[in-house]
């Protein structure tokens, strides 16, 4: 498809208003060209206050100052623990060349933050920005649009940072950029201790449910899509994803990038 925007931003919300604000403002605050931006707002329709705040007040004040990209749209309530399905129905809708998965309680602090982005664009990768707690996911990971398009979707389980980080590490199209976000999360800062933070329902840390994340049916799902991006990758940039191949005859540790760049050790050892 034609890309209308660079940049679309995936943000779904749940009763912050200040903080939803705060969000959106500083990253279109800090672009060195708002109006190639899209911001795309995924609320629930039980969420009536943020609701009216996102179409009304937040709608009139971003159009007129930035003139970018603004969509909203709102969803039967299915909560935390079905947040990829949030974001894969905002990216069906999005038009940017890059899809960036962005959350209520993210802070941009880094001046022209989307040509750090818009220099890869030639490329097939997965951007990491720095944030508050170091951790050598992409957080917040920004994904080229042939990514939904090979895939049908975005993530088909609710850790997206988590799944799409293993699938970058996995295939070593894992770039850093020099841009901060800050996570401004309760546990990280202090701030947002609220009904929405207090529930965020995770399916991880029990390998032997059906539904986890390291559950053996999800692993292979991981590993199938990494083979479908590997051979779009091969073909698109005449290359062998050497990385990728040579991991899986065991000639390496294929996690041996993600494991050295987790500096603080947050990570269990278990991949």
């Amino acid at each position: 498809m034609t890309s209308k925007y660079k940049i679309s931003v995936l943000l779904p919300s749940r009763g912050r208003i200040a903080a939803l604000e705060k969000s959106v403002v500083t990253l279109l605050e800090r672009a060195s060209d708002a109006k190639q931006i899209e911001i795309l707002l995924a609320l629930d329709k039980d969420d009536k206050a943020v609701i009216e705040f996102a179409t009304g007040k937040l709608k009139e004040f971003i159009k007129d100052k930035f003139g970018c990209g603004y969509t909203v749209v709102s969803f039967n309530p299915i909560g935390y623990i079905r947040l990829n399905e949030y974001l894969n129905a905002l990216s069906k809708i999005s038009t940017g060349e890059w899809l960036f998965f962005y959350n209520d309680d993210a802070v941009m602090k880094t001046q022209n933050w989307d040509r750090e982005i818009l220099k890869h664009s030639s490329q097939f990768r997965v951007l990491r920005a720095e944030t508050t707690n170091e951790h050598p996911y992409a957080i917040f990971p920004i994904v080229p649009r042939e990514w939904t398009e090979i895939l049908g979707h975005l993530c088909p389980h609710q850790i997206n940072d988590a799944w799409i980080s293993h699938i970058a590490y996995m295939l070593d199209i894992m770039v850093n950029i020099p841009v901060f976000v800050e996570h401004d999360r309760y546990d990280l800062t202090g701030n947002n201790h609220d009904t929405t933070y207090k529930n965020r329902p995770m399916l991880e840390g029990n390998p032997n449910d059906p539904r986890d994340f390291n559950h053996i049916s999800w692993r292979q799902k991981r590993l199938s899509e990494a083979v479908k991006l590997c051979e779009y990758i091969e073909k698109k940039e005449n290359r062998i994803c050497s990385w990728f191949r040579d991991g899986a005859e065991n000639r390496h540790d294929i996690w041996e990038k993600m494991y050295k760049a987790d500096i603080k050790n947050r990570l269990t050892r278990t991949q």
